[in-house]
C-alpha cells in the first residue's frame, strides 16, 4: 500500500512537465490511461482510446510511461527518447502497425533504436511501444518541442 501511495503522490501532485507524466499502463488492461482522480484505496483512470473511466485498486500493477525505459547495449533508454527516435524516423507520422509480423517489427525497431538489447527486449515489448506511440500520436499527446527548447536555452546560457 505504501508503494501505491507514493506512486499516487508522484503522479498526481507534481505539475505535468513531461508529456508522459500521468499516462499510465495498467497490468491486465489493454491500452493507455490518464489519471483523473485519487481516492483512499484507488485511483480513477480514463482510457485514452474509449474515454471510459474505471477505478484502479492498490493491488494492480500500474506503470507511468515516464518511468519506463528500453534496455540498450550500453544503458537504458527512456521511453520518451524511443518515441522521439520513432517520430524522427517517421517525420512526425505514425509508426508501422503493432500487428505486423515479428521479424518486421524487430527490423523496424532496430532502425529506430539500433542499440536496443535484442536479448532483453522482446517482440511483445516492441509491440507495446509501437502501439503506445501510435495511440499518443493519434491523440496529439506527443510533443517533443520542450526538449528542443531546453537545449536552445542551454546553448544561450553558455
Amino acid at each position: 500500500m505504501k508503494n501505491f501511495s507514493s506512486f499516487l503522490k508522484s503522479v498526481y501532485s507534481q505539475k505535468i512537465e513531461n508529456m508522459l507524466k500521468g499516462i499510465l499502463s495498467v497490468s491486465g488492461q489493454s491500452g493507455l490511461y490518464k489519471m483523473i482522480a485519487e481516492a483512499k484505496n484507488n485511483i480513477i483512470v480514463e482510457s485514452l482510446e474509449t474515454g471510459k473511466r474505471m477505478p484502479v485498486y492498490s493491488n494492480s500493477k500500474v506503470s507511468s510511461l515516464e518511468d519506463i525505459a528500453i534496455y540498450t547495449e550500453s544503458d537504458d533508454m527512456p521511453l520518451k527518447e524511443v518515441f522521439k527516435a520513432i517520430n524522427d524516423m517517421e517525420s512526425g507520422g505514425p509508426a508501422i502497425s503493432h500487428k505486423t509480423s515479428n521479424n518486421e517489427l524487430k527490423a523496424y525497431f532496430e532502425k529506430a533504436v539500433p542499440s536496443f538489447d535484442k536479448d532483453r527486449v522482446y517482440v511483445s515489448d516492441i509491440k507495446k511501444v509501437i502501439l503506445w506511440y501510435n495511440t499518443l500520436l493519434e491523440k496529439d499527446m506527443l510533443d517533443f518541442s520542450e526538449e528542443e527548447d531546453s537545449s536552445d536555452e542551454q546553448e544561450r546560457d553558455e
